[in-house]
């Protein structure tokens, strides 16, 4: 964060002046109406991998700065959106970027970061660079295709666990794919070992996703920064939730008769669905898929063509992603 904050920072600072507020509170660096903003800006989890992947392959990690920056723009600009596609007023134990100002703000205030993610990485049109800017559309382009797939469950009844699953290594694995590997892009690294690394990533975010769908429902609030049981209260066909629906039993017969339920479920109506998920081992099911992903992340990275110093480095990362609480 020492080392890619400032540059982030100053990247936003190229935006309009009407656009600021928004993006500056939505990444915890600034006040609103007098109110200090809780220093929480997230984990620059994709900053980190893009960093780690220059250093990986034996490049300078001030190369993977503007593809660190402009993932984690790309990222940021899906967190404003995707806070008012479902609804959620909180994020980082304060009020989402739309709650504290309008919609309108936070829908062109994301638009916003996803064009500048491009103009950083472009800046200079190195070959590397290009390249670097291209992955980004197809990463960028997959994840919103996953975010598509997201909001169509909410109209099925059902959704199978090999339908959440695709949707969910589009949503989160493709730009983790790309944080994983475009430091070493941009570093002029060879294309088996990007590949490698870039499916390191992609394997990760479907375990960073499960860990996600497991704290969605049963996180503390005082961990995550979203209320209890938040998933569940929005209808989200998440893993743990699809891993019941498809095993056709009494347990998935029962959610259903909860999901169908008129109305915004109440607390009591949450707790009891959660219950249900968990009885019927929906929650430990998706555990162990985060650790199969895990597992299958840390052999790609075995596969790469990388300095041993970073790869353990990157190993504790990926073990940090499936035992985080938030």
């Amino acid at each position: 964060m020492q080392f890619i904050e400032p540059e982030l920072v100053n990247s936003v600072k190229k935006l309009s002046d009407d656009l600021l507020p928004v993006i500056e509170y939505h990444f915890g660096w600034k006040t609103i109406k007098g109110v200090a903003v809780p220093k929480d800006t997230g984990k620059r989890l994709r900053p980190a991998l893009a960093v780690l992947s220059s250093e990986a392959v034996g490049g300078d990690p001030e190369s993977a700065i503007p593809g660190a920056v402009a993932v984690e723009m790309i990222h940021n600009f899906s967190l404003i959106h995707d806070d008012i596609i479902d609804g959620d007023k909180e994020r980082r134990h304060r009020p989402s970027a739309w709650t504290a100002f309008t919609i309108e703000d936070a829908l062109i205030a994301g638009d916003a970061l996803h064009t500048l993610a491009f103009q950083v990485l472009l800046e200079k049109d190195t070959p590397e660079r290009v390249q670097a800017a291209r992955r980004l559309v197809d990463a960028t382009t997959t994840m919103i295709s996953g975010q598509a797939s997201d909001m169509t469950f909410d109209d099925l009844p059902t959704v199978s666990f090999e339908e959440c699953l695709k949707m969910e290594a589009a949503k989160t694995g493709a730009l983790l794919g790309y944080a994983s590997s475009v430091g070493a892009v941009l570093s002029g690294a060879n294309k088996d070992t990007c590949s490698s690394l870039e499916v390191f990533g992609y394997e990760l975010g479907l375990a960073y996703q499960a860990v996600d769908d497991v704290l969605g429902i049963w996180g503390d609030p005082k961990v995550t920064g979203k209320p209890a049981g938040n998933d569940l209260r929005e209808r989200k066909k998440s893993m743990p939730v699809s891993i019941v629906l498809s095993a056709n039993s009494p347990e998935s017969e029962k959610l259903l008769d909860i999901f169908n339920i008129a109305g915004d479920l109440n607390d009591e109506e949450v707790s009891h669905a959660s219950s249900l998920i968990e009885n019927a081992g929906g929650r430990k099911a998706t555990l162990e898929e985060a650790d199969k992903h895990l597992k299958r992340a840390i052999e790609f990275l075995n596969i790469a063509d990388i300095r041993k110093e970073t790869f353990c480095e990157l190993e504790e990362i990926a073990n940090f992603v499936v035992n985080r609480q938030s």
